[in-house]
């Protein structure tokens, strides 16, 4: 038996501002790649001749995943440019590693919804 059934766990590191207030420059955040996103979830996205992204998994449209930034002042999602591949979106987040906690005391664990 693999553990996580195949799939593999990994660090990002978070450049931006897309994803405040939820995340911010220079968070820790540990990764599950290949895990199957589910709407409200963090994940992991590959645009075309971009960097790897963060963003919220919206919803499973018919022609691939709707993701969206937390910020709309800062950064893109698919409200610019349409929706993400199945193939592109390449890992689900799980928890934020650093900072353990944030402002009001949160702790790491409390990224996602859904």
């Amino acid at each position: 038996m693999q553990p996580f059934g195949g799939r593999r766990p990994g660090r990002v590191l978070v450049r931006g501002r897309s994803m405040e207030p939820t995340l911010r420059d220079g968070d820790q955040l540990l990764v599950l790649w290949g895990a199957t996103p589910r709407p409200g979830r963090l994940v992991v996205v590959r645009w075309p001749g971009r960097p790897l992204s963060v963003k919220r998994a919206a919803l499973l449209a018919g022609d691939g995943w709707w993701v969206e930034r937390d910020n709309p002042a800062a950064g893109i999602d698919s409200w610019q440019v349409g929706a993400v591949a199945p193939e592109d979106v390449l890992g689900v987040v799980l928890v934020r590693l650093w900072p353990l906690r944030r402002g009001g005391g949160g702790m790491a664990g409390g990224l996602a919804s859904g």
